[in-house]
């Protein structure tokens, strides 16, 4: 598999294109690297390509907070210039400056 250059940057605000959540960019894989159960579990019609950085992202909804695992291709910058209310932003961002978090301490 070949590898893809990521879009997005870690700390950056980001939606989902079709449905409704937004979050944090706290990790990237440069190609699908979940599991087959996970991707198979997508609707066929829905399922994204493998070949593209997927997103690991804390991220809110009006139900909650939660951890999502998103392709590029679903992904869009989030213009609302408003941060997110994730419990566990804290621990990997510092201070939220137009429309990203400054990273806290160097990620492995």
């Amino acid at each position: 598999m070949h590898m893809t250059e990521a879009k997005y940057q870690l700390g950056q605000v980001l939606r989902h294109r079709k449905h409704p959540f937004r979050g944090v960019v706290f990790d990237v894989d440069p190609n699908f690297s979940s599991t087959e159960d996970w991707y198979q579990a997508i609707p066929e019609d829905s399922r994204p390509r493998r070949d593209q950085p997927f997103y690991h992202l804390l991220a809110e909804n009006e139900q909650g907070t939660y951890l999502a695992y998103v392709s590029e291709q679903n992904l869009v910058p989030d213009t609302s210039g408003q941060p997110v209310d994730h419990p566990d932003l804290p621990d990997m961002f510092g201070d939220f400056e137009d429309g990203h978090y400054e990273l806290q301490a160097p990620l492995n």
